[in-house]
């Protein structure tokens, strides 16, 4: 049995996303996040890539896809951890044109 990869509150849903998300991956999160979103209600999607290496075009397809889906609903989506390489992958998509990336203080 796999472990969950998220933590719903009122508020939000907050996802770790896997090491990699390649086209491999990508249909299986799309679908599992979807379903989430849908049965959850969910307004604000957190994705957590603090275990994430690699992403490629897919993955950016599943984060504008379910996008699309919280901003219809009137929420927003959110990234939190993401590491260099993560944040220039975003950045070179045009995503972060649409999602925030939330920067943590250092302590």
């Amino acid at each position: 049995m796999e472990q969950m990869n998220y933590v719903i509150t009122e508020e939000e849903m907050i996802y770790r996303t896997p090491e990699e998300i390649d086209h491999h991956v990508a249909k299986n999160l799309s679908k599992e996040l979807d379903m989430l979103i849908e049965a959850y209600h969910v307004k604000t999607l957190v994705f957590d890539f603090q275990d994430t290496s690699f992403m490629d075009s897919s993955g950016i397809g599943v984060i504008m896809g379910r996008y699309r889906m919280v901003y219809l609903l009137g929420g927003e989506v959110w990234a939190v951890h993401a590491n260099e390489r993560m944040k220039k992958i975003l950045t070179m998509s045009g995503v972060t044109k649409i999602i925030q990336i939330y920067e943590e203080e250092e302590a």
